[in-house]
């Protein structure tokens, strides 16, 4: 069975380097004829991804801003941690922390996939439209890695699927 895999791009384009993750599905390719992968730019909208996630996706791969740590523009590219506690307790539809997304998740009876974080440091998410110059050079950078790791997993489930034996009629 081919792996379903959620390509999420979140963040507030309003809020400068926090439109990130939008700016990244933006521009990446990936075959959208393919059933199994589905590509879409969330925006603010933690609750439609939380409702989409129930749909029992196998990898959520999900491309966001993430905190400086005095290098805006760098990548990190890491597993997402489910299990860590989060303050959110209500829904808000307007919530991208992923942490509340999570949340919501589990709330609407649900369980988080397998979470593979494309993350870029932001240098400034004050009002305004645009990437700061490092950050919007990290974006194709990371739009390779998207489209890497999409194929990685697409390649390790059909790999898993020619290992499985065949079902007995």
């Amino acid at each position: 069975m081919t792996a379903r895999i959620l390509v999420a791009g979140i963040g507030n384009i309003f809020l400068g380097d926090d439109g990130f993750g939008s700016e990244v599905i933006r521009n990446a390719e990936i075959p959208q004829d393919d059933p199994s992968v589905r590509v879409t730019d969330y925006g603010i909208s933690g609750m439609h991804l939380a409702y989409d996630l129930l749909d029992d996706w196998d990898t959520l791969v999900l491309v966001d801003a993430v905190p400086s740590r005095g290098n805006p523009g760098t990548l990190h590219v890491f597993q997402a941690d489910h299990e860590s506690n989060s303050a959110a307790t209500g829904f808000d539809g307007h919530s991208m922390d992923p942490a509340a997304v999570f949340a919501s998740l589990r709330a609407l009876g649900g369980s988080p996939p397998y979470t593979v974080v494309v993350g870029c440091e932001a240098g400034n998410v004050e009002e305004g439209i645009g990437l700061t110059e490092p950050v919007a050079r990290a974006v194709p950078r990371a739009v390779r890695a998207v489209e890497e790791i999409v194929a990685a997993l697409q390649s390790r489930s059909a790999a898993t699927s020619r290992e499985d034996p065949e079902p007995c009629a």
